[in-house]
């Protein structure tokens, strides 16, 4: 996969190993280049953290990168020195020397602390014109040059004995135990939709046993923090390393858990190419982003996650959920479970009312009419908070003897195709979409994929268009014309 990730995936297994009791232990390959990147030295100080003496790693120092020598070359002692000062004990070695690597084997089987075998290596051992030659990196040899090479390398039986296994990895088993406790939301009750997430967790466990979460220490932000105060030893405090978070969840995915994995939803583009990667490697990865959009107000553009919706709808069979109050986000998770790869739920810090009865049925790929009348003349379609600001828009115009239709597409991706065409040709062919993120990417885009062969249907988008400041929800809302007068202003303008 991607450099610099694999020791972040070793330690989720480890991690895994550790919260089982299981005896297994986790080898990891490493490339001297990849060192260079920093999500590797996030896995070093979090291994030693965890005490993780379950896990070995191999660092393959042959000194010679994509385009020349890397970093360090051949100084062992400066990987040495760095790994040591992390809480690691290293072991350096001649890597073509077998007596050596059997007894680093050994010793590292005996550690009591996570191991580091810093092995040196040359590239194109015995193979003459090749050895310790620069500008091979990733070159497959001409058939000539082949021939070559065996010749120098000698007597070489080139015959593949012993079968092949083609056998794929089976997906992680749903583990069901015990019952859903109920934990539901009365109508017109305020609640945070991070609130109910961490309050929705707490409630599956029971059921679904192979849970585990993952914070990047805003747990308390999150809502994570819930389920951390009942299942302490399924919770894992990752730190301010989202990379290594992402990996590591992926290590846990693919030894049968299920992780949840949490933060705010703009520090998930630090780990963009982790999330990738686990779609690569077939992950089963539930990531849920709080404070998304600029409905946080006075913590600034810095903590608005307004990419969010664009960066996880283009990951290859993703899923994109934004529910709007707290009964949504409760049976959204549920389906966050069901459903398998990489899904994505976003969580708001504002307190919303709960507008859906307990026993509304919420599905991946569907989506609600709140609104709506036989005399609708646009359709409005937001998502999470901007729903409300077109329940707001919807009174207002209704004074003004204009009738529009409320969709909430909580299902970004996929999403209610059927529902958004029926409405929008019983609604002269207007669609706005209102939402709280980037005009690029978002839902916005997502409802003009649906109506791209359509020529009758006209869609309007509103969204974020200018750099946030520090303000309340209300004054960002309106600041970046999503709120309700906006809203009303943009039906009043096109009816």
């Amino acid at each position: 996969g991607s450099l610099g990730q694999g020791l972040s995936v070793g330690i989720g297994i480890a991690m895994n190993a550790k919260l089982d009791s299981l005896n297994y232990k986790t080898y990891v390959l490493l490339g001297d280049s990849e060192m260079s990147e920093g999500s590797v030295w996030e896995a070093i100080q979090l291994a030693s953290y965890y005490n993780l003496n379950n896990l070995i790693g191999i660092i393959d120092v042959n000194k010679l990168g994509q385009r020349g020598e890397t970093m360090y070359g051949y100084d062992l002692d400066a990987y040495k020195n760095r790994i040591n000062s992390f809480g690691w004990h290293t072991i350096t070695i001649d890597g073509h020397n077998i007596e050596q690597i059997y007894k680093a084997y050994h010793e590292a089987l005996n550690s009591k602390k996570p191991v580091m075998i810093i092995a040196k290596t040359v590239k194109g051992k015995e193979g003459l014109f090749l050895e310790n030659q620069d500008g091979w990196h990733g070159i497959a040899l001409k058939k000539d040059e082949f021939e070559k090479a065996l010749q120098e390398l000698g007597n070489i039986d080139k015959k593949i004995k012993g079968k092949i296994d083609k056998s794929k990895n089976s997906k992680p088993k749903l583990i069901k135990q015990g019952k859903i406790k109920d934990v539901y939301y009365n109508l017109g009750e305020l609640l945070a939709t991070r609130k109910a997430y961490g309050n929705a967790l707490v409630r599956l466990f029971p059921r679904y046993t192979n849970i585990v979460v993952l914070d990047a220490e805003v747990s308390n932000s999150t809502f994570s923090e819930t389920f951390k105060k009942i299942y302490p030893y399924r919770f894992f405090e990752m730190f301010i390393a989202e990379q290594n978070m992402v990996g590591a969840a992926l290590g846990f995915s693919k030894r049968g858990k299920i992780p949840f994995v949490s933060t705010f939803s703009v520090f998930f583009t630090r780990a963009f190419d982790q999330i990738r990667m686990s779609a690569v490697s077939s992950g089963d990865i539930k990531f849920v982003g709080s404070h998304g959009g600029v409905s946080i107000g006075a913590d600034g553009p810095s903590q608005m996650g307004l990419e969010d919706f664009a960066m996880f709808r283009t990951i290859l069979g993703s899923t994109v959920l934004c529910p709007s109050d707290a009964n949504s986000t409760a049976k959204l998770v549920v389906e966050m479970i069901n459903q398998r790869g990489i899904v994505y739920l976003r969580t708001a810090r504002p307190e919303t009312e709960v507008i859906y009865e307990k026993d509304e049925e919420f599905k991946v790929g569907g989506s609600k009419i709140v609104r709506s009348s036989k005399n609708d003349k646009v359709t409005v379609v937001a998502c999470g908070v901007t729903v409300f600001e077109a329940i707001k828009a919807c009174d207002e115009l209704t004074k003004s003897k204009i009738n529009i239709r409320i969709i909430d597409t909580y299902s970004i991706k996929p999403i209610d195709e059927k529902t958004l065409t029926k409405c929008a040709h019983e609604t002269n062919n207007l669609v706005v979409v209102v939402e709280d993120h980037n005009m690029q990417g978002g839902l916005g885009d997502a409802v003009l994929e649906v109506f791209a062969t359509d020529s009758k249907v006209k869609v309007f988008k509103m969204a974020a268009t200018k750099m946030p400041m520090s303000a309340t929800p209300e004054e960002q809302f309106k600041f970046e014309g999503i709120n309700w007068e906006a809203i009303v202003a943009k039906v009043k303008a096109i009816v």
